[in-house]
This record gives structure tokens, sequence and C-alpha cells, in this order.
């Protein structure tokens, strides 16, 4: 079992959740981040970080976002490793917003 970052992430990247991962799967690219299933040891400490409740345990995925499972684990082992907090991307807080969140 693993979590899966899902379409909430996209065009925003907020990073809070990568500073509580204790094994670092978290990858990023320009558009959003992903988990590396092969690397996510189920923790859950990023759930409650994320801003834009992208982030779900693979067997609470709503079904309307299963997609996103197949994109983590393919994306993710080929991206760069997000440890640290970066700024989110330009236009974030106002994704976030139009999420009611």
């Amino acid at each position: 079992m693993t979590y899966i970052v899902t379409e909430n992430c996209h065009m925003c990247r907020f990073t809070d959740c990568v500073t509580v991962c204790p094994v670092d799967c978290f990858h990023g690219d320009d558009e959003m981040l992903y988990i590396d299933p092969e690397e996510c040891i189920d923790c859950g400490a990023c759930v409650p970080e994320c801003p834009v409740e992208a982030i779900f345990a693979e067997e609470d995925l709503p079904p309307e976002q299963e997609k996103w499972l197949e994109i983590n684990a393919e994306k993710a082992p080929d991206l760069p490793v997000v440890a640290e907090k970066m700024d989110p991307l330009p236009g974030a807080e106002e994704k976030k917003a139009s999420l009611g969140l």
C-alpha cells in the first residue's frame, strides 16, 4: 500500500508534505509532486500537511482519482526528490481558494 498525490496538487505544488516525510518519497516536476510507491512507508504523516487535500491512502482513493496511482508510480522514480519546503507555484493560493480550502 502507498499514498498517492492527486490532481489537487497539479499547478499548486505546495511542499508542506515533504517536510514531514521520513523517507523522502516525494518527487517533483514543474507542475506537481508525486509519491514513489516503492519508497513510501505508508506512515500517512503527509496527509494532514497538504493544504489542498491532494494526498490519499491507496485504499481511500476516490474512484475518479484512481488514475493517479499509476501516474505517481510511473513519474516519481524518474524525477528528483523534493525533501525541502519550496515556494508553491504562482496561482497556487488562488487554486486552493477555488477548491474551497
